[in-house]
Parts: structure tokens; sequence; C-alpha cells
């Protein structure tokens, strides 16, 4: 109180802000733990808690309501939860869990919650969007018609993917799903598609390989890495996909393109039935709860393209899962492809035999396929599958003799050039009209006289080729994928020409 001023003064001032204040009842619902281990807390206290609410714990600790019981909550832990203990207060925020989106995020390696894992700034002021979407009405979606170019000539020519679809990439351990996954991202810089990495209980080693190989060879300012690495907690595992989902679908839902690549989804299915095993909710086949299907459906399902009334976006997803010993009847693996729109299944057999991508043409399938493809490449790859399945069965013929006969020994001199074309190594991803090229004097049996071991140097060297001698050729097909007669032809002969400047004195012979 300054003096001068009367007391009078001062009490009226007082009563004039008690009459501005807003008084009244301040209800707030507090719970308290009542048992933790293993990531999982039970909370008491409170009834109004929803299912997958976001609940506030001691010490700045988050955590979501995983299942609801009489009296009780089971919640999972966002944090590491070892400042918590019985008799911890709990609070429920009323919110459901959100993550930040924007293209504050591209560039970035951030966790499932959007804090950084790098070392940049720190992400503030975000628009924040739940973790938990419903997927796009039927009517506001419209047909998978415009390609993916992935640059790996075996998933372009036989397996098309179409923006808004969704590829299933399966496969053994160790046998290559990460690293078409990763070429896929990489070919991407040279398109307008905006591509999201999540990880999934992967080491962080792996993790670390990608996002080098994705800052070396592809266009990391258009990207985002989300990481729920196996040092994590199960909860930010599980979380992982849906919150790379929502991120990717900020950028479809104005218009533009977008590719997710979820590695992978027989870690977050096993993180799952962790989770419900720990909040004692009953098991079905294999362990895993009943509504392990619905987990991925309702996930997958929010990949789609949308009608030109809704912006005429897309979100693209290439789930990623593990087989054991080649077995695509597990579970797991059964229902993902029952949920996607085809699968490109590798090979442990391939990969052994020195085949890159590992790819098994028998077993691959897209049910988008030649709707997808340019029009171009959907005309030189027409007879490609059927010509190296044959060959696949008439070599196991060539084990038990000599071929005499000139038709059959010239299907095995094709498929032997169509395998060696579709052997392609990491980081070689082919242009579209490369492809093009390849195929069209595949077709026109110009590759038939060079030797196989010469096809990866004449791989290597044809974009330059192609640039030097038929630019004009190579911007047309790119701006509009169409292949005249006339193109196809100058294509062709481009390809005998370069096949004589790298191997003068074999060519022919």
């Amino acid at each position: 109180m300054s003096e001068g001023q009367p007391l009078a003064h001062w009490l009226d001032r007082g009563r004039a802000r008690l009459q501005r204040a807003d008084l009244g009842p301040d209800a707030q619902a507090i719970g308290r733990v009542v048992h933790l281990a293993d990531g999982i807390a039970r909370v008491s206290g409170l009834p109004d808690a929803a299912l997958g609410a976001l609940l506030n714990f001691e010490n700045g600790l988050s955590g979501f309501v995983q299942t609801l019981d009489r009296d009780t909550l089971e919640a999972v832990m966002l944090d590491d939860a070892d400042t918590i203990a019985a008799g911890s207060r709990v609070t429920d925020t009323g919110e459901v869990l959100r993550v930040p989106v924007g293209e504050a995020l591209l560039g970035r390696v951030v966790d499932p919650l959007g804090r950084p894992l790098d070392q940049g700034a720190a992400l503030e002021d975000l628009e924040r969007l739940p973790v938990e979407r419903p997927a796009p009405a039927i009517i506001a979606r419209d047909k998978v018609s415009h390609p993916v170019e992935t640059g790996v000539l075996v998933v372009d020519s036989l397996f098309a993917l179409g923006r808004g679809q969704r590829e299933l990439i399966l496969g053994d351990r160790a046998t290559g799903k990460t690293a078409l996954a990763v070429d896929t991202i990489i070919n991407q810089k040279a398109s307008d598609i905006v591509c999201v990495y999540v990880a999934v209980g992967q080491h962080t080693t792996a993790v670390e390989r990608v996002i080098a190989a994705v800052r070396e060879h592809g266009a990391p300012e258009r990207c985002i890495f989300v990481v729920g690495a196996a040092a994590a907690a199960p909860g930010l595992q599980w979380l992982a996909p849906f919150a790379g989902m929502t991120m990717a679908e900020y950028f479809r839902d104005r218009g533009q393109h977008a590719l997710i690549v979820i590695d992978d989804l027989t870690h977050h299915a096993a993180t799952h039935r962790e989770l419900s095993l720990l909040t004692r909710e009953p098991p079905g086949r294999e362990a895993y709860p009943g509504d392990i299907f619905y987990l991925h459906a309702r996930l997958l399902e929010r990949a789609a393209k949308l009608s030109e009334e809704e912006g005429g976006g897309s979100l693209t997803a290439l789930p990623i899962a593990e087989t054991d010993a080649g077995n695509l009847s597990a579970y797991i693996p059964t229902n993902l492809i029952s949920i996607t729109d085809g699968q490109i299944a590798l090979s442990t057999r391939l990969f052994a035999a020195g085949q890159r991508p590992a790819v098994d043409v028998g077993l691959s399938v897209s049910r988008v396929g030649g709707k997808a493809q340019s029009p171009a490449l959907r005309e030189v790859s027409g007879r490609i599958r059927l010509e190296y399945a044959q060959f696949q069965e008439l070599e196991m013929f060539t084990r038990f003799g000599g071929i005499t006969n000139p038709r059959v020994q010239g299907q095995i001199t094709r498929g032997e050039r169509i395998r060696a074309l579709l052997t392609q190594p990491r980081f070689a991803n082919l242009r579209g009209v490369d492809q093009v090229a390849l195929l069209a004097a595949l077709d026109e049996g110009v590759l038939d006289v060079i030797p196989v071991s010469r096809l990866d140097n004449l791989r290597h060297a044809l974009p330059a080729w192609l640039n030097a001698h038929a630019s004009e050729i190579v911007a047309s097909v790119t701006e509009t994928g169409e292949l005249g007669d006339k193109d196809r032809a100058r294509l062709s002969a481009m390809v005998a020409d370069l096949a004589h400047t790298i191997m003068p004195g074999d060519a022919g012979s």
C-alpha cells in the first residue's frame, strides 16, 4: 500500500476485483495409481475416462487408456515410468492422443509423439491432429490410376504401384524388404511425393542406416522419420504407425501426395499382443487378441486416393511384414494380405542366389497393376511375366541335359536376359523412360545377342546415353507417358547402339 492512498481506496479496488472474478466450483477428477508394472498402470478414481484418452501422471509423464474395467482402468505408459509408484496422482486431460503435423516436420527425425530425436530445433506451435482418425469414406475416394514410380524395374514393370494403393512387402528376415522400401523413398526425389518412414521395434543401427541412405541418395528435406525403436516404451512402438499415418494424412488432405513405409507390422502386432496380455485381454490364435485384424485394417484403410472434390490428394502405404521360413499362411501375414491391395513377396532362395531384389514373381501380385502404369511402360511390359514364368519352368529341365530345340533355346536365352534385367543393384534406380527403353529392346530381341554379364554395364550407362542422343524422346515419354511406334523403334536402336559402344567385340557374337 503506497503512502497517500486512503485505506478505503484499496478496499474499493479489492471489491471491484472480486466482482470481476469468475468464481464457482471447479471440479477435477483425480485418480491414483493402484499398480504399475511392465509399462502398464492400473488406475482408480477416473470413472469418466474414455478409451484412448490421454492421461497425465506425476513428473510430467503421460499414458493412454487401453482397457476399461468396472472400478479401474489400464493405461499404457508413453514414457519411462521409473518415477511413478502406487499412489501417484493421475488426471484425465479429456483429450485423445494427438501428434504435431505440418511442413515443419519435413527433414526431421521424431518419436511417435512428435518429440525431436535429432539435434534440430524444438517443434513448437504446430497443429495437432488425433492419432486415431476415420478412414476416408467410399464416396470421398477416387480410383487408383496414377503411378508411384519405385525406380525398381521388377516392381514398376510387373507389380506397378498406384497413388493411393496399399502394397504389402513381406519375406523372411534379411531378404531386402527394407532395402526395397528405401529405394522407393529415394526414387521420390524427382517426384512430388512426400515420404514418411515409420520404424516399429527396429534396432537403432538399422534405423540410422535407413536415414543415412535417404540423406545420401534421396531428398531428406521431403521426408519425415518416425522412430519407435526397439528400446522405446511398448506404448510408443504401438503408437508409431498411427502417428506416422496422421502426419502423412496432413499432406494428403491438402491435395498433395504422400507415401508411408511402415517397418514393420509384424513387430507392431507383437507389441499389441504384449500390451493386450498385460492388460488381461482374452487371447486368441497364437495368443493375439481378437481385435488384431481390426487394428491393422483401421490403420491401412486410411491410405487412399481422394476424389477431386476432396482435393485429389493421395496417400500410398507400403507396410512391411516378416515371415518365418517363407510361410505366407501365418496369422499376421494372411491378415495383412487380405487387407492390402497386393503383395511383393521376397524369397530367401533368390536372395541367396544373388538376385536382388529377391522378388518371387510367382507369389507377388498387384491388384491395381497395369491400371496404374504409364501407357508406355504398359505397352512394353505386357509379355514379360509370362515369358519369365515359362523360362523358370524350362530352366528346371535344362539340368537333365542339353536343349536342342531352337524355340526352347530361344525362350531360355530370353529368360536369362529378363532375369539379368530384373536383378538391380541398390541405389541404381531407373527412370521410367530408361525402363521403357530396356523393355522395348528386350521385346525386339536386341538384348538376345548381348552377353548376360554385360547387361549391368549397359543399364548403368543407359540414362546418360539417352540424354545425349535422344533427349527429345526422353522429354516426351517423361511428360506424356505415351510411346509411339517411331519412338519405340528409336529407343530400341539407341540401346543397340549403346551395346555396340560398350562392347564392340562382343555384340552379335
